[in-house]
């Protein structure tokens, strides 16, 4: 059977099929035998149940004085002349051979158990069977009946109904006939299970042969086969057996598979923007270092003190907005690859506020703008990372300062949201594109016109919160610049 691993599925269910069938047919056989000849045996007893009762009738057997030799070897020669299938025998009380007319040699046992005639006698169910005398282990069925003389039971009449000739006749012509009944009727079921293995394992293995084949079209054409084998997918996953079970669960992964491509794709795009905008927000202020150092070195002697003194301030400035833009770079870094995770403690929020609100009243100050803090009362403590929700704050309010005009206001609500807070920052400026507001967490960005977008600063907030299990989401409100709100537990 080792060939078998070669095969089709559809082949070797056909051939374990037709092996399932020829085995059933041989026990249907074989019951159908033991039926058979049981029923046989059943008539047999039945027909001939007088037959030792009319022997022990005949009174020449037995004289007064016992058993008369010559009456019962002249019986027994015309009983078995008339009929040669039957072997008659005397038995004592014990279930001794008295008299017999086997051939020399023939008889193998000398004592013939009395139990089955007693059941017979009794009237038992029939068939039941009773010692060959001529067989070593043989049970055969029989007719038996009392031997009297003078009303005294003297032993028993037992006539073999099956005899030793007939037997031999019986199995030759069984033998013959049992093979050539066994060999067609094992080709005939092997043809018929054959076809009709093929035929319903074929079908029943139908829906698991598109399976597969929906399944080496994903292999070889990826998530772009997706659309071809869609239809096929859904027709298979019908039903609530084993293959469509098989196919939902496929169906299920292409899906999961084809999320998380689009989300791979998705994520290549962003990080093909972030890099394309960092080397805007690179270029610009390194052109400028670099267009203001050039100048002082070429024109140093031509430069008066003031003007070498401006010059190197704003070069000093352009390299602070790279460094700090490097410092963003690598803070978001850590966040992203999770090499920085919360240490959480319990805090009062409104106070963190009045802290980072100090931090930008120079800012503030100098470009005339005012910050208000609007707390509702009897707010609960939070648990969070401190120095994390200080760093939300102080880019959410950096980047409110820096896109407010001179007279503007910045302000910190907090609000109570179930047993947690809620933060809310706004100001009064221009506030955020409607074009760049769906990606304003998830890249920079730069609006076409050159007004306020997104930068590093809001990437890190977004991360910070999805580390506390929160997310920071764009409000829009009448008469406000950018709205950010997100909430703390």
């Amino acid at each position: 059977m080792k060939g078998l691993g070669t095969w089709s599925l559809s082949g070797r269910l056909s051939v374990v099929f037709a092996v399932l069938l020829l085995a059933c047919c041989g026990a249907s056989a074989w019951l159908q035998m033991a039926a058979s000849t049981r029923q046989e045996r059943e008539v047999t007893q039945r027909l001939s149940l007088g037959l030792a009762t009319h022997i022990a009738s005949n009174a020449e057997l037995m004289h007064s004085d016992g058993l008369n030799p010559k009456a019962v070897h002249d019986l027994f020669d015309k009983l078995m002349a008339v009929n040669p299938s039957v072997e008659v025998y005397l038995l004592d009380a014990q279930g001794s051979i008295l008299a017999q007319a086997a051939p020399p040699g023939h008889i193998k046992r000398t004592l013939v158990d009395l139990a089955p005639v007693r059941r017979l006698l009794a009237g038992d169910a029939l068939p039941i069977l009773g010692d060959d005398p001529r067989g070593d282990n043989g049970a055969k069925v029989f007719s038996a009946a009392p031997l009297k003389i003078d009303g005294r039971e003297m032993g028993y009449v037992y006539v073999v109904l099956s005899g030793e000739d007939r037997d031999a006749i019986s199995a030759h012509i069984a033998a013959v006939s049992v093979l050539r009944t066994t060999l067609w009727s094992m080709a005939l079921v092997a043809l018929l299970g054959l076809l009709a293995g093929l035929a319903a394992f074929r079908l029943i293995t139908r829906p698991l042969r598109e399976l597969t084949g929906a399944v080496q079209d994903f292999e070889h054409g990826g998530v772009n086969a997706l659309g071809s084998t869609t239809p096929t997918l859904e027709k298979v996953s019908r039903g609530n057996d084993e293959i469509a079970m098989l196919g939902q669960s496929f169906v299920k992964m292409t899906q999961r598979i084809a999320e998380q491509w689009q989300a791979l794709t998705a994520q290549d795009q962003q990080r093909r923007e972030l890099f394309a905008n960092i080397s805007h927000d690179l270029r610009t202020p390194l052109t400028s270092l670099h267009g203001y150092l050039e100048t002082l070195l070429m024109k140093a002697d031509m430069l008066d003190l003031s003007d070498r003194r401006r010059y190197l301030e704003i070069a000093l400035g352009q390299s602070r907005k790279v460094g700090r833009l490097a410092q963003e770079l690598f803070e978001l870094a850590r966040l992203e690859h999770g090499m920085v995770k919360p240490e959480k403690e319990s805090f009062a929020l409104a106070d963190l506020v009045q802290d980072v609100f100090q931090k930008f009243e120079l800012a503030a100050e100098a470009r005339r703008q005012r910050l208000v803090p609007e707390i509702a009362p009897g707010l609960p403590v939070v648990t969070a990372d401190l120095g994390m929700i200080e760093r939300v704050l102080t880019n959410l309010l950096d980047n409110a300062i820096r896109h407010t005009p001179e007279g503007g206001e910045i302000a910190v609500r907090l609000l109570h949201e179930g047993t947690g807070v809620r933060v809310e920052v706004s100001d009064t400026g221009p506030g955020i594109p409607r074009e760049l507001q769906p990606v304003i967490f998830t890249r920079p960005a730069f609006a076409s016109s050159g007004e306020r977008g997104g930068g590093l600063g809001l990437m890190i907030v977004r991360r910070i919160l999805e580390l506390h299990g929160s997310d920071i989401r764009l409000v829009p409100q009448a008469g406000r610049g950018a709205v950010f709100s997100f909430g703390l537990q």
